[in-house]
């Protein structure tokens, strides 16, 4: 058993993420990303847009920071990782294997993520010479980075750059050409402040702007520079330099973006400007949280973003190596990042530090928009409206539940299998997602194809078999040489341009010209079974006697002299590709009634000879030999599928020498009995699994997925190929023909989502419904009623100003989609909340409740009282008027009561009970209810007016939800 670490779903939040060319392809560039504990590689297609996971690799270990670096004149970039291992990792991925291989890893201090260990900062010199990797607190080690003879990648012993009682806030290489590699950091030193216990130094601190210089010739580390701040930073951009641009960094501080550069070079200032006509009041500080660059060899330019979403194009004016002006302006809005990649393919990448991640494709600059251009030359904050996408494309989503504040497993859909039901996301951004077990289904269009593309589909039904061709529609072909008038027990592709049919009463081949070669099965006998690939024939004869057929040299089937009678009546048999170089399958399989599984030789030596045999627990229903590459693509391993009369599928492997059987594994798939279909997958021969549910089986990043499909049980399935839908699958389920393609593979859950207004913070179900009672509470928000008492204050505000008439009608009409655009942020202190009654699975609200301003919903329970047993009733716990900064300070608290009415449709307030103290936790209890008050734990019941208290007992701990 390894159940340790096994878990249901890898990390999808991104701590972190890096561009660069890890594969070594030219002109491709692939995105590093980490999350959490797991290192994957995405590739991003410039045809579809679609991110897939080309590797993932699991660290065991929290990954805190991510570096790609290159060296001079290479052509692959190393990737640098800095986790709580207390060691310096370079890896390299190796795309022969798929995975990352470690280059170097050098031991620096202790392990954990503590503040005085390095792995939290991670900084490169662009022409990958050194790296500097840093700590929170004093510590900082350079390596340098060379080539030996070999040209393998060689690392030095660790450089120091410490700096006692100094704390670090961001570190960035600059890019000063071929000269000594130069680091930029933000520090603030508090040696003083330490000392002070008044706290009086601590708060007239001042930030510094620090340049550190490695001397490639004294091979040492020097303080080369510091500088004092204005404002507090907290986001350093590097600034192409050498031939490309003038060096130097962009400091990102509160409010103002600030350009430095060492020299005679003047700081260059630009406020960054805000939304117009917003709710938020213009005291709030303007913080830049990510950002990300590009540069081509004719122009280079960055995009900021700050707290609220909005994202910002700067651009440097310059004139020689000196920058005379800097320019912001509005470039659209997206979710709140961790880290942002601009790929050479025209693509941006967000890794959303809340919710789903987007990939966004680049249309325009912001070059041809109507958006105002704010530069250095202002002394004011401009204004600018925010707006819909416009310079950028969303082409796909990447699913994330991050953050995840609560999860019930239930069965409200009715579905036999139940539903995984979670709180994720912050803000107007959040969201009640339905998880399924199940890989998600994409249903295709059908559209004109090309004659290399699949051209006929073949449906048999009891009596009868349809032939379908694939043109501008699918349309019958009533002169496909396929016999109509009896059912297809088999069909396909057989030699370079013929058909094959095998149907009960024998075969028929049907060559390109539409000559039909017949062959009749034997009298008082017909076919119950049969086998093709693209030279091999095998039919089951009612009785157990098979008959074996291959295509010789002049495309014609020939029988083979001998027949071979089996003990038992086949049930199923399957026959694999032809391997590549070869004439031949070497291995027939055949199912028996006698509940035994059967390897036969069809090599000409022994043909039809037993090899090996299998005893199953039921009668066999399906048999299917698929082939999987290992790593390197130069050996096989060949399995055998069985399907199961009692609804499990069996996986053995066969020796390719002797056909022996081993390692044999089982699963339930279902209450039918199992049928299988080949389709093709990532390029490789798959299986879809049917019973009561459908499955797929198929080999993903070097290892098997059995996984059940989110999607109606198919009846039948083949593989499909269209320009639009590489790798389809065309299937037949209720009686309707369907084209689909499987979607995010390697997932383990498919999702729904429905949105909410606040941050979630719990949720229950309803007794014997399909509805969820959800608590919604965001800090510093704004109530329906706090917005309306802003709007008609900022209205009262125009009167004396020019164009007031406007500005009043912008003010009314002002609502902005927040789950595009986000909330606006109210002052400290204030909150926001709402009870919920939803539909769990159609996601439409039934009944909503805000609470009044102040009020923080933390918990939530449904109570039968006693005292009133067939009513339901809904309490929440609120925290009044509760402080977080700068110190937690509560004011109160209170439990609100609501009736359930109409068999849960609808909800109604009934009373307020008002505590001294938050209440963080509610549960029922024998007909009445216990309410964690404080440090009190308290049990209520049902009054008329409040909550009646019946006793209460203190304890040493505080009752959190």
């Amino acid at each position: 058993m390894h159940l340790y670490h096994l878990s249901l779903q890898q990390p999808t939040s991104i701590v972190c993420a890096v561009q660069g060319c890890f594969a070594g392809i030219s002109k491709q560039q692939e995105i590093c990303v980490a999350r959490g504990s797991v290192l994957q590689l995405l590739v991003c297609d410039s045809r579809s847009g679609k991110t897939t996971v080309r590797c993932s690799q699991d660290c065991f270990g929290v990954i805190r920071s991510l570096l790609a670096f290159k060296l001079t004149g290479g052509t692959k970039d190393y990737i640098v990782v800095g986790s709580d291992s207390g060691r310096f990792i370079v890896l390299e991925y190796n795309p022969a294997k798929n995975s990352f291989d470690r280059v170097h890893q050098e031991t620096y201090g202790k392990t954990g993520c503590r503040r005085i260990v390095p792995g939290e900062y991670l900084a490169a010199d662009p022409k990958g010479r050194a790296v500097l990797i840093g700590a929170v607190e004093r510590q900082k080690l350079v390596y340098i980075m060379n080539r030996d003879a070999q040209a393998n990648l060689t690392i030095s012993s660790p450089l120091e750059a410490h700096r006692s009682y100094s704390i670090c806030y961001a570190v960035i290489g600059l890019d000063v050409g071929f000269e000594n590699p130069t680091f930029a950091c933000l520090e603030v030193e508090y040696e003083e402040a330490d000392q002070d216990p008044s706290g009086e130094t601590a708060k007239n601190v001042q930030q510094c702007l620090t340049f550190y210089e490695l001397d490639l010739g004294l091979n040492h580390v020097v303080r080369k520079y510091s500088e004092p701040l204005q404002e507090r930073g907290n986001h350093l951009i590097p600034v192409p330099g050498g031939a490309d641009g003038p060096s130097g960094v962009i400091v990102c501080c509160e409010n103002v973006i600030v350009y430095k550069n060492l020299g005679e070079q003047p700081d260059i200032r630009v406020l960054i400007p805000r939304r117009q006509n917003d709710l938020e009041h213009e005291n709030r500080p303007l913080m830049v949280i990510a950002s990300a660059s590009h540069k081509t060899k004719s122009i280079y330019f960055f995009l900021i973003q700050i707290e609220n979403g909005d994202l910002f194009k700067v651009t440097l004016d310059t004139e020689g190596d000196i920058v005379t002006d800097m320019h912001l302006k509005y470039f659209d809005t997206v979710s709140p990042a961790n880290s942002m990649c601009i790929l050479k393919t025209g693509f941006l990448f967000v890794a959303a530090e809340f919710g789903n991640h987007q990939l966004y494709q680049i249309a325009r600059l912001g070059a041809d928009d109507a958006e105002g251009d704010f530069s250095s030359r202002s002394s004011k904050h401009g204004l600018y409206n925010c707006r819909d996408l416009y310079n950028l494309i969303l082409v796909d989503t990447v699913d994330s539940l991050d953050p995840l504040t609560q999860t019930i497993i239930a069965d409200l859909a009715g579905e036999d299998a139940p539903q995984i039901y979670a709180l994720c996301g912050r803000g107007g951004r959040s969201t009640l997602r339905v998880l399924r077990n199940g890989l998600e289904v994409s249903e295709m269009a059908i559209s004109e194809l090309p004659d290399t593309y699949h051209s006929y589909i073949v449906v048999s039904f009891a009596n009868a078999t349809l032939v379908l061709a694939i043109q501008e529609s699918i349309e019958e072909v009533p002169d496909s040489g396929f016999l109509g008038t009896a059912p297809t027990i088999g069909c396909g592709l057989i030699g370079d341009d013929s058909l094959l049919q095998v149907y009960p009463g024998g075969l028929r081949h049907i060559k390109s010209d539409r000559r039909i070669n017949e062959w009749k099965a034997p009298s008082r006998r017909h076919i119950v079974n049969c086998a093709i690939n693209r030279r091999q024939v095998i039919i089951a004869l009612s009785g157990g006697e098979i008959v074996y057929f291959e295509l010789d040299m002049t495309n014609q089937l020939r029988e083979f002299s001998e027949r071979r009678e089996l003990p038992a009546d086949v049930l199923c048999m399957s026959v694999s590709d032809i391997p590549e170089g070869e004439l031949r399958s070497r291995f027939l399989t055949v199912g028996l009634s006698d509940r035994t599984v059967r390897v036969i030789s069809l090599d000409p030596a022994d043909c039809l000879s037993p090899l090996s045999m299998q005893a199953v627990q039921a009668d066999p229903s399906c048999i299917l030999i698929i082939e999987t590459p290992d790593e390197t693509g130069a050996t096989s391993m060949m399995h055998m599928n069985i399907g199961l009369a009692n609804g499990c599928l069996m996986r053995t492997t066969i020796d390719q020498v002797t056909g022996e059987l081993a390692d044999t594994r089982l699963r339930y798939l279902g209450t039918r009995p199992v049928t299988m279909f080949k389709i093709i997958v990532q390029g490789r021969d798959a299986v879809i699994a049917t019973s009561s549910r459908s499955w797929v089986l198929y080999h993903y990043q070097n290892r098997f997925h059995l996984t059940p499909l989110s999607y109606m049980a198919l009846d039948s399935a083949a593989s499909f190929v269209s320009p639009q839908c590489s790798e389809g699958i065309v299937a037949v389920a209720r009686s309707t023909l369907r084209i689909l393609a499987l979607d995010k593979l390697g997932a383990v859950f498919n999702q729904t989502s429905h949105k909410l207004k606040f941050t979630p913070r719990s949720f229950v179900p309803l007794f014997h419904s399909d509805h969820l009672i959800v608590i919604e509470t965001d800090h510093a928000a704004f109530t329906e009623k706090a917005k309306k008492d802003r709007r008609h204050a900022l209205m009262e505000g125009t009167e004396n100003v020019e164009g007031a008439h406007e500005l009043r009608a912008l003010y009314q009409t002002l609502n902005n989609d927040e789950s595009k655009f986000g909330a606006p942020r109210n002052h400290n202190g204030t909150w926001a909340s709402s009870i919920r009654l939803i539909h769990a699975n159609r996601g439409n609200t039934l009944c909503h409740f805000e609470l009044p301003d102040g009020e923080a919903a933390f918990c939530v329970e449904v109570v039968h009282f006693r005292s009133q047993p067939e009513a339901l009733f809904v309490l929440v716990g609120c925290a009044s008027n509760l402080q977080l900064v700068p110190h937690h300070k509560p004011h109160g608290g209170c439990v609100y009561t609501f009736l359930v009415h109409k068999n849960g449709q609808s909800f109604e307030f009934i009373h307020g009970t008002p505590v001294d103290e938050p209440v963080y936790a509610i549960h029922a209890f024998k007909g009445v209810v216990l309410v964690g008050v404080g440090r009190k734990l308290r049990l209520y019941d049902m009054g008329k007016r409040r909550l009646l208290k019946k006793c209460e007992n203190k304890v040493g701990f505080h009752f959190l939800f």
